[in-house]
């Protein structure tokens, strides 16, 4: 008969196996990228002027570094989407020299109508942390070691994308008529609403709130302004999920049933991307794989 020893130490064994075993699965599930596509019935009838849709290319957290091809490769095959509109919402970078990678990857996107808006992982770079903090719901410290925001900013710019960082913009794309206003990092006070605050251009066909994290402060304030969607992201979906996709965190303020996909903010519509990476320091995800969402806005019925 084997003996309270032996018991615990093949149990122990066992556990160690399946730790593994779940360990190599969620490293492995980080570069299986999937493309969402959800329909939002947003716009005004006869607004589309009979065209099926306008679509909004959301990307988000892509926490770039300068060995990840295999993603670059990917987002640069969005552009055959042909959005009408690029929206991208901060965590552009996980390391000193992943500017590169980032502009590789969004090369042929930027060659389309973009906005963005920054996160904490744009400025400055991460660091390792405890996971059990992170499980917490803990906030986390940024690191202060900074990152060469400044030439990717740059770079968006010179090629057409919009910085809505406290900032608003009104413009036209495919014809639609377009109000946009972002903050930046609200998730650790960067943002300053006021100095965006108001509402939309009465005569936009569809009005754009931007922000990183989409902390419920935030979220009143455009959805009292009157603002029709808000696109975030941050909440890498949970990145640790239960099966189904359960979020068990959202390292923000929004409740885990809305941290990443569409929902409603009262009046205003919100969309969460669950992201395409992830801190080089946790290179794990868990029931929650990496995504890009294509938004289908039609008219209403």
């Amino acid at each position: 008969m084997a003996s309270i020893f032996q018991v615990t130490a093949r149990a122990l064994g066992g556990l160690a196996l399946g730790g593994a075993a779940t360990l190599g699965w969620a490293m492995r599930e980080c570069t299986q990228f999937r493309l969402h596509e959800v329909e939002v019935p947003i716009l005004e009838p006869g607004t589309l002027d009979g065209r099926d849709a306008f679509r909004i290319l959301h990307i988000s957290d892509l926490h770039m570094i300068p060995t990840q091809r295999a993603k670059q490769e990917w987002v640069r095959s969005l552009d055959a989407l042909q959005p009408d509109l690029v929206v991208n919402t901060g965590d552009n970078l996980s390391d000193q020299k992943g500017v590169p990678g980032v502009l590789r990857a969004l090369e042929p996107l930027l060659r389309r109508p973009g906005l963005f808006v920054f996160g904490t992982n744009d400025y400055f770079a991460p660091r390792p942390v405890n996971p059990f903090k992170y499980l917490l719901g803990k906030k986390r410290k940024v690191s202060r070691v900074p990152l060469p925001w400044q030439g990717m900013r740059a770079a968006f710019v010179e090629h057409g994308w919009m910085d809505a960082n406290q900032a608003r913009h009104e413009f036209k794309a495919s014809g639609l008529k377009i109000a946009a206003a972002g903050v930046d990092d609200p998730h650790h006070d960067l943002d300053d609403y006021e100095e965006i605050a108001g509402p939309p251009h009465p005569e936009a066909d569809l009005s754009l709130a931007l922000l990183h994290a989409p902390e419920p402060r935030v979220l009143e304030r455009f959805e009292a302004d009157g603002y029709m969607l808000s696109l975030s992201g941050h909440t890498h979906g949970g990145q640790v999920c239960l099966p189904g996709g359960k979020a068990l965190v959202t390292n923000c303020g929004i409740d885990p049933e809305r941290c990443k996909g569409l929902h409603r903010f009262g009046k205003m519509f919100m969309h969460v991307s669950n992201g395409l990476g992830q801190s080089k320091f946790a290179p794990v995800r868990l029931f929650c794989k990496p995504s890009a969402t294509l938004l289908r806005l039609v008219e209403k019925v």
